[in-house]
This record gives C-alpha cells, structure tokens and sequence, in this order.
C-alpha cells in the first residue's frame, strides 16, 4: 500500500522498515531530546502522512529503546485517525533510573498502519451470551 507522505525535515530519510516482512516503519526524532528519569516529553518526527479512509496508523514503542534506555511510548498505541494530516509526535517516557539522550534521527517509535471497521453502535436491552460472559480482568487466574 502507498500512503502519502510530506517530510517537513529534508534532513531526515523517511521512514522504511528495518528488515523485510517487518510490520512497523521506524519513526525518527527530528530533535534532540533530554528525558530526565519519570519525564514524558512530546517528540516530533518532521513527517507528516496521509493514512487513507478505512485505515489507522498505530504508534508503538520500539522494543530496543525500551530494553537499552528504558524509554517507550506512553500512551502505546498513539492513534492517528486518517483525517489527521499534522505533523507526527511520539509521546516518550522514561522509566529509567538514568537520564536519557535521544539524538536527532534517532529510531524512537514504529507506525503500524492497520484497517479499522467503521462501527456503529446500536443499543440493545440485552447482549447476547457468550462463554467469557462477564469475567473482565484476573478471571482466568493470575
């Protein structure tokens, strides 16, 4: 799929995947950026995208920086609707014990672009039974 994209910092190479049959594009820091330990901070990318009708873009934390610096995505998964033609920002958080650099062009998240169904909520006065029924969170034991 070919999704448009306007990078609004030529010093920076678009997105690609790291390695065939990845899911995710790597996105860069257009900054730097200082994350003292417990600090969020919104981080641009200098790339904005045109995620078509039908489709969503998921901003997930890269698995490296989390193990290497105790950096990920707060908000994981960051949504970006297909309307939205802004510039991309990841909202990073450091949960290290140690303060963290982040270099410009630095690899700090991957966009995944997924379909969406177009839903429709229709009130009921009762839902249908399932076998799950209404066990939510620890019901199948720790």
């Amino acid at each position: 799929m070919d999704i448009e994209a306007l990078r609004r910092d030529a010093g920076l190479p678009l997105p690609v995947h790291a390695r065939p049959g990845d899911a995710g594009l790597d996105l860069r820091a257009s900054e730097r950026a200082r994350l003292e330990p417990g600090e969020r901070r919104l981080v641009p990318t200098g790339l904005a995208v045109a995620i078509p009708p039908g489709y969503a873009g998921l901003v997930l934390p890269r698995s490296g920086l989390a193990m290497q610096k105790g950096v990920t995505v707060l908000n994981a998964p960051g949504l970006i609707d297909s309307g939205y033609r802004g510039e991309l920002k990841v909202l990073l958080i450091n949960h290290g014990a140690e303060p963290v650099e982040l270099a410009r062009g630095e690899r700090i998240a991957q966009l995944v672009v997924q379909p969406v169904a177009d839903v429709k909520l229709v009130e009921v006065d009762r839902l249908p039974e399932s076998e799950r029924g209404m066990g939510g969170f620890g019901s199948t034991g720790a």
